[in-house]
């Protein structure tokens, strides 16, 4: 394998943001390397394995890497595709350390918030790549991380929040912010766990609930002053050795606290689009590293708000896949190998909308695929899931149109001629 290092100038500040390079300087390692599994390749590491990460490790083999996909269950979606795979607790440190130690890759890669980031941040410190780093894991594993650097250190405009260990500390905060109220866990994902609290009779059974829906055993939740906002968007951010890269703002609708159907782009004043890139800037330099955020935002009549982000490719970017000339997977892979990003390109407006299952099985079958594509401009991608859950996302329908409406109506026709139908 051979190797060589050259010098560029930096424009994003990622020495200051990580502390491994000099302010004014990055080391940028271009690589030549083998074919997978000849011994000499890059080796890519999914921590996390589901419909996002699948696409990520298409890509990155696109690219010549060698891909390893890990998760809690076996047959995820990106197992199906990666050159090896390996099933473990993803919040056992010490099984993942067992596993990363074996393969020794190049990148470690998390896809999803429940990991053992304390073992990340030693991995880190022992000269492993974390994408984009092992703090950007670890401070979005848990909304109070991320919402306490955004809020209290980086000065964002966030809702009010309040955070709380007991049902009677939740009752004070609710108190204290007012109803109606969003009570969520602190750690959790695809909207588990979440709901609006609309009274003090409501509030047991919306603690009740975001115990049922956290992860890794946490109990702490945060409470957040309800928001009216006109909508709420992605701006997918791209730190990368060209600097900081921004898509075309992506629109979406969620169900408790669940996406259902994105569209892009969405419309947004000059001012808004500003102060949204300005968020997205401040809290990703902040994070530092190379990769793809999923920067969450609200629109109100009082500004733009920062919510949430995730250091990773955002399940409303799937989007992306039908609208830009390169995919938030294509992004995220080219920016975490070093390469440059040239300017993003919006092909057309278009939209996704998810088809998700109603029950638990094992056997099921998942029809209309000929039917949705028959649609205009219209594309399906079916996950492989190996079991459906209630409300787990198991395809989603992507089209495009001459504009986002018409776009976002082909897609919900096309999620509706897709179905599941369960039993042998």
């Amino acid at each position: 394998m051979e190797e060589k290092t050259i010098r560029n100038r930096c424009r994003c500040r990622e020495g200051a943001a990580t502390g491994n390079y000099p302010v004014c300087f990055q080391e940028v390692l271009f690589i030549m390397y083998g074919s997978p599994l000849s011994g000499a390749s890059r080796k890519l590491m999914l921590l996390g394995s589901g419909e996002l990460g699948k696409e990520v490790a298409l890509e990155a083999q696109r690219l010549g890497v060698e891909t390893i996909a890990v998760d809690r269950y076996e047959n995820a979606p990106a197992m199906q595709v990666a050159h090896r795979s390996y099933v473990a607790d993803m919040l056992d440190g010490a099984a993942l350390r067992r596993i990363i130690e074996e393969e020794r890759p190049d990148y470690i890669v998390p896809e999803i918030e429940a990991i053992a980031t304390e073992t990340l941040l030693e991995l880190e410190q022992e000269g492993f790549r974390v994408i984009p780093t092992a703090r950007a894991a670890w401070l979005t594993m848990d909304r109070e991380g991320i919402r306490r650097l955004a809020a209290e250190q980086l000065s964002l405009p966030t809702a009010a929040y309040r955070f709380a260990d007991t049902l009677e500390e939740l009752r004070e905060a609710a108190a204290a912010l007012g109803f109606p109220c969003v009570i969520k866990p602190i750690m959790s994902s695809s909207g588990k766990g979440q709901s609006v609290c609309r009274s003090e009779a409501e509030i047991e059974a919306c603690w009740s609930y975001a115990m049922e829906g956290g992860r890794a055993k946490k109990q702490r939740i945060i409470v957040e002053g309800f928001i009216t906002f006109e909508s709420e968007i992605t701006l997918l951010t791209i730190r990368s050795v060209s600097g900081t890269s921004f898509c075309a703002p992506i629109g979406h609708v969620q169900k408790d606290g669940d996406y259902i159907e994105s569209w892009q782009p969405h419309a947004m004043s000059t001012e808004q689009i500003e102060q949204a890139e300005e968020i997205a800037r401040k809290v990703t330099e902040e994070l530092g590293g190379y990769g793809l955020y999923g920067v969450e935002l609200f629109l109100t009549q009082d500004g733009v708000l920062f919510s949430e982000v995730s250091p990773r490719p955002h399940d409303t970017g799937m989007v992306t896949m039908a609208t830009q000339d390169l995919s938030e997977f294509a992004l995220h892979v080219r920016a975490v190998l070093g390469f440059p990003i040239p300017t993003i390109r919006l092909l057309s407006p278009g939209a996704s909308h998810t088809l998700k299952a109603d029950r638990e099985s094992n056997h099921f079958r998942i029809g209309g695929v000929k039917e949705a594509l028959a649609l205009p401009h219209t594309q399906v991608r079916v996950f492989g899931k190996p079991e459906t859950k209630v409300g787990r996302r198991m395809a989603v329908a992507l089209s495009t149109a001459v504009d986002v409406e018409q776009a976002r109506e082909t897609a919900r026709q096309a999620a509706e001629l897709l179905h599941i139908t369960y039993g042998e």
